[in-house]
């Protein structure tokens, strides 16, 4: 691995992590642009194609960093993005849940937690459109992704694989139509 490297892969994947309000998925659009947009390490492309990969993967969504990290720099990437990804915000996490439930009882305390919810959520969303823009997402697969988002929010309790059964048989239904 290239020298140069460690200390941007270090910086991009450890601000990640403190800035991953919500989960790992809503660092997605911020891991995108960084790692597409800002320093060239890969093409759309291949951040979908990786992207896909972690998403098939057994594990948390959150290894396309080690798998990113692999991509720029083999193993030694690998392992630096994966701990630069979890090392930081696991401290923090530790660090914060160690004094948390002492202040519980303070107006603050409820005012932050009602005000982190709606960020990540955003983040998460900002996720979702960020992988939508780079695979090439045309009306169709917009209009599918807002069909499934309504049917989860109408019926919360349907499996998400039969979601993705029934956008595949719709998806293979609409070859012909070249939709």
């Amino acid at each position: 691995m290239r020298s140069d490297l460690i200390l941007p892969l270090i910086l991009v994947f450890g601000s990640l992590s403190l800035s991953s309000v919500g989960g790992g998925s809503s660092t997605l659009a911020a891991m995108q642009h960084q790692t597409v947009d800002v320093h060239n390490w890969l093409t759309s492309r291949e951040f979908v194609e990786l992207f896909a990969i972690s998403r098939a993967a057994p594990g948390p969504g959150s290894m396309l960093a080690t798998l990113v990290g692999w991509k720029v720099g083999g193993w030694a990437g690998a392992a630096i993005t994966t701990l630069s990804l979890y090392v930081p915000s696991s401290i923090l996490c530790f660090l914060v849940a160690r004094t948390w439930h002492s202040y519980s009882d303070r107006k603050w305390h409820a005012i932050l937690r009602t005000g982190l919810a709606p960020i990540g959520t955003g983040l998460a969303l900002s996720a979702v459109v960020a992988i939508a823009r780079v695979s090439g997402a045309g009306i169709f697969a917009w209009a599918m992704a807002g069909v499934a988002a309504a049917i989860m929010l109408i019926r919360p309790n349907v499996h998400p694989l039969l979601l993705l059964a029934g956008g595949g048989v719709v998806a293979m239904a609409a070859v012909p139509f070249q939709l």
